[in-house]
């Protein structure tokens, strides 16, 4: 232990939300500890954690998972736990088993896989009275119906990353179900927009909307910030209020040509956007909920994250000219979310510590971001209790 500093626990290490997260908190006096199941991760050669410690994978035995974080609460005197993407699902599960006085970012694991189940997610909005595409169970034959008439999108029901998306033209068969339950929604057409939230009881903090601008498959590796999108920041007010929201939470959504947000699905968990939030009021928002300043943003409108940035340059210099063009503008005109002159060793050693998602990216055939989450993701259903 150091000088009396309160500890956080970061329930994951090898993504830059977490960096984002780490030198938030580090910044702010906290002593940052991160529990990650790859030995080497992105914050593990950070300056800002005191910490890191191998824990069980939580997709390969979730109670073991659960036992690794007690322990490190209890030996290492962890005063709040913040999950960080994926691994959220699992980690909430953490909150009643918590010793007295330790505190847990996040919402109910009821209420957190309600929103991470695509399907359910829509029942729950649509209950609220907000918009969102009609959605239905691949076997429904409402399901058929759709596809029969509609342009539509099948894409499991578990799943981030863009991981077993389909778009398919109307008309077009419905694919055969698989192990995976997935499920069929109606495509719109309009400007994809994502929004990153924080929130306190039902009290919007702080949100980001910004969209990509270089994609790696369906996920944004270049993003900027949408100054004004009036339509989704009341669909998610309105989203937070009704749903009593605490924590991070994030959507992804179509703006129809009318001007009508559609959201699509939602991760409720933290994405890109964090790292459009002023460090120290991620923190204050974090630790001081009631604070009523307004959380601020970062005085940038772009960034990217420039290794997987360079990998879909390279690719676009074979397959569109017109695209590599603007890929290499973008490229060598952002500013990347893990660079930190004060502390470089994540982003200079970066193709070291992410080379486990490197190999698998590469044995899988598949992006970055399908695999980077497949050892802590939840992708099949499974009781709550």
């Amino acid at each position: 232990m150091s000088g009396g500093a309160p500890t956080v626990l970061l329930t994951l290490g090898r993504l830059p939300k977490a960096l984002e997260l780490a030198r938030a908190f580090a910044a702010a006096g906290w002593r940052v500890l991160v529990a990650e199941p790859f030995p080497r991760h992105l914050c593990g050669v950070s300056r800002a954690v005191a910490a890191s410690h191998v824990v069980t994978a939580p997709a390969v035995d979730r109670e073991r998972y659960l036992a690794d974080l007690l322990a490190l609460v209890a030996r290492e005197r962890v005063a709040l736990v913040v999950p960080v993407s994926e691994e959220a699902m699992h980690a909430s599960f953490l909150a009643e088993r918590l010793p007295p006085g330790v505190r847990m970012y996040s919402m109910t694991p009821p209420r957190l896989l309600e929103l991470h189940d695509k399907h359910a997610f829509v029942g729950v909005v649509r209950g609220y009275g907000l918009a969102a595409p009609d959605t239905y169970a691949l076997r429904d034959p409402d399901a058929a119906a759709l596809a029969a008439c509609a342009p539509y999108v099948v894409k499991p029901v578990y799943s981030c990353s863009g991981r077993g998306v389909r778009f398919c033209a109307a008309g077009e068969p419905l694919p055969p179900g698989g192990a995976e339950p997935a499920i069929v929604q109606r495509f719109v057409a309009g400007d994809v927009r994502t929004s990153f939230t924080i929130a306190h009881e039902g009290r919007v903090q702080a949100t980001i909307v910004y969209r990509g601008v270089v994609m790696s498959g369906t996920v944004a590796v270049c993003f900027e910030r949408v100054p004004s999108q009036p339509a989704v920041e009341r669909w998610v007010e309105a989203f937070v209020a009704r749903a009593r929201w605490s924590g991070f939470v994030s959507f992804d959504f179509v703006v129809d040509a009318a001007g009508a947000a559609h959201a699509i699905e939602c991760n409720p968990r933290a994405t890109s956007g964090i790292h459009f939030v002023h460090p120290d009021d991620l923190v204050r928002a974090i630790v001081q909920p009631e604070d009523p300043r307004p959380v601020r943003s970062k005085d940038v409108s772009r960034l990217q994250q420039f290794f997987p940035c360079l990998t879909e340059t390279q690719r676009s210099m074979l397959a569109d000219r017109r695209h590599f063009r603007r890929n290499l503008r973008y490229l060598l005109g952002t500013r990347d979310v893990a660079w930190d002159r004060r502390d470089p060793w994540p982003l200079l050693t970066m193709p070291a510590t992410t080379w486990e998602i490197i190999r698998l990216a590469l044995r899988q055939k598949k992006t970055f971001g399908e695999v980077a989450t497949l050892d802590v993701g939840w992708y099949t259903p499974r009781p709550v209790a």
